[in-house]
């Protein structure tokens, strides 16, 4: 999929996210050690997803995911009421300290919100 496709791809259904996390954790294994990478992740989704899917989901990223990477941002991009994969990361969230989501509207506010998400924090040596 190349950038295009990715922000003006209006298919749907059939969506299941874990597919996308296992490959994640499968290629962090083989070629990211976490010892010697800061890995950081960004999810975009319309939020659709299979409702037997999102449990799953959370679970790949509590015990997979999480723990191996330095920061794991979901964005959310509808205009439609949260689905359960929304609120399964909600659970995330509250758990997690290198977990972030954010909810927006509409395609143009993507890069604004990943600029957010992802912003240079000072240390605190800094302040």
């Amino acid at each position: 999929m190349d950038e295009h496709e990715f922000f003006y791809s209006q298919e749907t259904g059939g969506t299941i996210v874990s597919s996308a996390l296992k490959l994640m954790d499968e290629v962090v294994q083989a070629r990211y050690d976490p010892a010697q990478w800061n890995i950081y992740a960004a999810q975009a989704s319309d939020g659709d997803n299979w409702a037997d899917d999102s449990p799953l989901c959370h679970e790949l990223l509590a015990k997979k995911i999480l723990p191996v990477v330095r920061y794991y941002s979901y964005i959310e991009i509808t205009r439609r009421a949260h689905q359960t994969l929304w609120r399964e990361y909600e659970h995330l969230q509250a758990t997690f300290d290198n977990f972030a989501m954010q909810h927006i509207r509409d395609q143009e506010d993507i890069y604004p919100v990943f600029r957010e998400l992802f912003h240079k924090q000072s240390s605190k040596s800094e302040a």
